[in-house]
């Protein structure tokens, strides 16, 4: 019987070790994909001025608080739906919040599970059933959907294009917008299979057909996390857009997203949207 070459043996043992890393690497990757996706700041945060505490209840049964924002200028009797993108909590929307306000809008926050002392973990299904319960509590205080807006930021923009498709709004802003979430993970890990891996994909492209109210995109030119070609791509396939603005200089997390800009914007679409 031949013995095998020693190089040949330790070309197998290499191989098999390669494997092994490899195997292991993607099941990490399988069960922490969330963790990688999902950034809640869960602290439950202090009151600030001109909101009010409010909550409603999931259809699987989480009992989500948020902020209620009511217009500061005499009232234009049209809502705000705001979808924060997957990092922070509500504390960090409340100045974009205090502008689109002061223009007479009323703003709710969507705050989701395991975010901002919520209940439950985050997920893309669940996102949807926390978007849907905030356009009921929106529903129930008087502002049908024809009479709210949805803003999106981010991560968001996948969580507002998916409720639109079934819960049609007056119109829609898109801050940041993204292709779907496994472009994303292709642009940021090249190397990984994510159409295989990813759990929660966001396909936002797949659901502009069905989105047929004013859209607003805002992008910036220098945003280091959404590459501004996947914003492009979304306002060019936009059924009915109305506006795409890109923000020169801007990066991801920029003042500016916090600031009178949006407001402005979300005040044009709406003025536009609803007579």
């Amino acid at each position: 019987m031949r013995k095998q070459h020693p190089i040949v043996w330790r070309a197998i043992v290499t191989v098999v070790v390669v494997l092994v890393l490899v195997g292991g690497l993607l099941a990490a990757i399988m069960l922490g994909q969330r963790t990688l996706l999902y950034f809640p700041d869960t602290s439950n945060p202090r009151t600030v001025d001109g909101a009010d505490d409010v909550s409603f209840v999931t259809a699987d049964g989480l009992t989500l608080r948020t902020w209620l924002f009511s217009p500061t200028v005499e009232p234009r009797d049209v809502a705000v739906l705001f979808f924060p993108g997957n990092g922070g909590n509500r504390a960090g929307r409340a100045s974009v919040a205090h502008q689109i306000a002061a223009l007479g809008y009323t703003v709710l926050l969507l705050e989701y599970r395991g975010y901002g002392g919520n209940p439950g973990k985050p997920t893309e299904e669940g996102l949807a059933l926390d978007a849907q319960a905030a356009a009921s509590y929106l529903h129930d205080a008087g502002f049908p959907a024809g009479r709210v807006i949805y803003v999106g930021e981010s991560l968001g923009t996948g969580v507002a294009s998916r409720l639109a498709t079934t819960d049609q709004p007056a119109a829609v802003l898109l801050r940041s917008p993204f292709t779907s979430m496994v472009d994303m993970a292709k642009a940021l890990y090249p190397v990984l299979p994510a159409n295989l891996l990813l759990h929660d994909r966001y396909e936002t492209m797949l659901r502009l057909p069905s989105i047929t109210v004013p859209i607003t995109v805002l992008a910036g030119s220098a945003d280091e996390l959404v590459p501004l070609a996947q914003s492009t791509t979304v306002a060019d396939n936009a059924v009915s857009l109305f506006r795409f603005d890109v923000v020169e200089g801007a990066g991801h997390n920029d003042p500016v997203w916090g600031s009178a800009y949006v407001a402005d914007q979300v005040d044009a679409l709406a003025r536009a949207a609803i007579k």
